[in-house]
């Protein structure tokens, strides 16, 4: 927990019953004193004005239950103070659907010190409020169907977690733009929810993992910038980690149980790759083999894993941790590209990391019977592929 944080919380919400607009921190005097300043504060955001919360154009509503879906978009790490002619090119694409799965904005880049000034992340709404008035956004809004993940900076903290004291707000600021509050996922904690497309012999599955709400810390280095070890190590074996919480593992068995020929399992951060010291499964590597565990003992076939975070577009493939090859892609970032190449390399990977700026296709043909996962640059053009017959990933 960060104390000096809380301090600073407590300071501020209990010190202080009204805000701005002259809201009660405490509505209610009947209910029991709060036993925390987080808890203090989550019952403000309760009635946080539903007015002052942005939301995205209106968007095209997803597949019906039935349609048969043979191409989707997969993008994340977009800055919306910046142009995005990468988006803009994305938008010119045909596809069944638009993955936008993580850093969508950079909600906690302009410096502040949230645990005093930023209690409501007003920088947050701010971004969001940006990324709604930009015409390339607007332009895959109008044309796209889409399924949404958060990752760090669209929660509001730099590689946050289960301990970031104003996530409640957060997830609602969230769900909130993109349209979510009225669905299952807005009536718990946390922004996970699947859906499913298609018939029966050509259905497709989309999980949509939550990566933060419920996250343990992480572990950190003891050798900060070194080679695989640059920011991260992995938890100690036996040491007490958490990826999704406990009402999120138990959903996905759940969802991993249900009928469905491929199943795209969208993960925030990577979750294959275990040679960088960034964040990634392999920092919890028991929550990591738990979750190839759950795969093969719901027999769930047809597992692709999407992913960003990175900066860098990959593409990997690994036999043995699942009954069939363990396949993902990772597609970032869309207009926050800090190199041209990299040496960093995984034994899983097909071909070398793609840096600069890029999105993602994953294109199933099923009269082939095969499915392609595709980086695209920033024109459009196939810079990296892979292409798996279905036979290789479960699929009869």
């Amino acid at each position: 927990m960060k104390v000096q944080a809380l301090v600073a919380l407590g300071a501020l919400t209990l010190a202080s019953c009204v805000t701005q607009e002259g809201a009660s921190v405490f509505p209610n005097f009947f209910e029991p004193a709060p036993t925390s300043a987080v808890e203090a504060l989550n019952r403000y955001y309760e009635d946080f004005p539903e007015n002052r919360l942005p939301t995205a154009p209106e968007g095209v509503p997803l597949p019906a239950s039935d349609a048969v879906i043979s191409r989707v978009l997969v993008a994340s790490c977009n800055d919306e103070e910046l142009d995005s002619p990468t988006l803009a090119r994305l938008a010119e694409e045909e596809a069944d659907l638009f993955l936008m799965i993580g850093d969508n904005v950079y909600g906690d880049r302009d410096g502040r010190d949230y645990a005093v000034n930023d209690v409501e992340l007003t920088e947050l709404r701010e971004s969001f409020s940006d990324l709604a008035a930009r015409p390339e956004f607007q332009a895959v809004r109008a044309k796209f169907p889409m399924m949404v993940a958060w990752d760090d900076h669209d929660m509001g903290e730099n590689d946050g977690g289960k301990h970031f004291p104003f996530k409640v707000l957060a997830e609602r600021i969230h769900e909130t733009f993109w349209g979510l509050t009225g669905e299952d996922v807005g009536h718990w904690p946390g922004t996970y929810y699947a859906r499913a497309f298609g018939p029966e012999g050509q259905r497709v599955q989309v999980i949509v993992l939550d990566t933060r709400f419920f996250r343990s810390d992480l572990t950190p280095t003891d050798e900060y910038g070194a080679k695989g070890k640059e920011r991260y190590v992995p938890a100690p074996a036996g040491s007490y980690q958490d990826m999704l919480g406990s009402a999120q593992w138990t959903w996905l068995q759940n969802k991993l149980q249900a009928p469905a020929d491929i199943r795209l399992i969208v993960s925030s951060i990577q979750v294959m790759p275990t040679t960088h010291g960034w964040e990634a499964w392999s920092t919890l590597p028991e929550e990591r083999q738990r979750l190839f565990n759950l795969i093969q003992k719901t027999n769930a076939n047809g597992v692709v894993f999407l992913s960003g975070d990175r900066h860098t577009g990959f593409i990997y493939e690994e036999r043995g941790v699942l009954p069939y090859a363990a396949n993902e892609l990772t597609a970032s970032s869309l207009n926050v590209s800090f190199a041209t190449e990299t040496s960093e390399r995984d034994d899983r990977q097909i071909g070398a990391g793609f840096p600069p700026e890029n999105y993602g296709a994953v294109e199933i043909d099923w009269a082939a019977r095969k499915i392609s996962l595709v980086l695209k640059d920033t024109n459009g053009q196939t810079a990296r592929r892979n292409d798996i017959a279905f036979s290789e990933i479960g699929i009869e």
